[in-house]
């Protein structure tokens, strides 16, 4: 196949499902992941799609939401790892509510094995993640079921949460910025979220660093209601999302970034997963961010008061000193 062909084709996926990993598009053009990689960079720079970690998306700021298949595809070892971050902020005995979505589903595969929990969802594959664990209670909503993504959604499914009150929900998203919050393509799915959110004390955000400063047609949650978002670490060059992490801890969103290994990092803005349900933690900045110390340009400055007390100890101290030399 031809440059040209292959390109043509990796753009009519493109346009068909929203999303598509560089290893199905690789699959579908039988060629190397390289490859395919040089044609998406290529197709970029025509303005015809935009790159992701791991895939490629349609062009433009509101992007469209793509199918199960495809999001299952992208970014995984990521939405592994925030998994097992948000895991840890799950008590014995909690209930809570968890949307629908890719990342979710992991987040449902860790909450088996945490006993007394009850489980409250819209999401067919966070329901079935849970369908064997022994000690968790699930409790479906109604409504009518979204094949795209495996949810209900609907009528039915808002108002079977109404007057339901838990610890904390957890959702994923399609986009979040620290202007608009969180967002999905999809409204159905928004107003569905939105009930969720309503439904719990506090809003845990899951989304990996592809998500963060892309904005989607339908808010889900705003910034101020967002208490925690876990995500991983975006890589050096991506400014954009070290630059939108800034500005979501600024207006005081919680965030823990899931490192390597799983282990977490606690972000300025953020207090991370409480001690004792994680692997150790490394205390970070934000990526981009300079830790500042005692005394150190730009770092905490010491109270006048605090200055003079410590000359006046140490030229007491010297005066003993000279004392006991005579």
């Amino acid at each position: 196949m031809f440059a040209a062909e292959r390109r043509q084709l990796i753009l009519e996926m493109v346009r068909a499902n929203g999303a598509v990993s560089l290893r199905e598009l690789a699959r579908v053009v039988q060629t190397s992941e390289v490859t395919v990689r040089r044609d998406v960079r290529a197709l970029e720079a025509e303005g015809l799609l935009d790159r992701r970690h791991g895939g490629a998306v349609l062009p433009g700021g509101f992007t469209r939401e793509s199918g199960f298949p495809q999001k299952s595809h992208l970014a995984t070892a990521e939405k592994t790892a925030i998994a097992d971050l948000a895991a840890g902020l799950v008590e014995e005995g909690e209930a809570i509510v968890v949307g629908a979505g890719t990342t979710t589903q992991e987040l449902a595969r860790r909450l088996a094995r945490v006993p007394g929990l009850t489980v409250v969802t819209n999401s067919l594959l966070v329901a079935q993640a849970l369908a064997h664990a022994n000690r968790v209670e699930v409790v479906m909503t109604g409504g009518t079921l979204r094949g795209s993504n495996y949810a209900l959604v609907g009528s039915g499914a808002e108002q079977s949460l109404q007057g339901l009150r838990v610890t904390r929900a957890f959702l994923s998203g399609s986009g979040l910025t620290a202007e608009r919050g969180l967002s999905t393509s999809n409204m159905l799915s928004a107003s569905v979220d939105r009930a969720l959110v309503q439904a719990a004390a506090e809003v845990v955000v899951l989304a990996d660093h592809t998500k963060l400063g892309t904005d989607t047609m339908f808010q889900t949650v705003p910034t101020d209601l967002i208490t925690r978002l876990v995500t991983d670490e975006p890589p050096p060059h991506d400014e954009r999302a070290a630059t939108e992490l800034q500005a979501l801890a600024d207006q005081g969103v919680q965030i823990a970034v899931a490192g390597a290994g799983g282990a977490g990092a606690s972000a300025p803005g953020g207090d991370g997963v409480p001690a004792g349900r994680q692997q150790p933690r490394r205390e970070t900045p934000l990526p981009g961010q300079r830790r500042m110390h005692p005394g150190a340009p730009g770092g905490p400055l010491r109270s006048a008061a605090s200055l003079g007390e410590q000359q006046a100890a140490a030229g007491e101290r010297a005066r003993v000193a000279d004392m006991r030399r005579r």
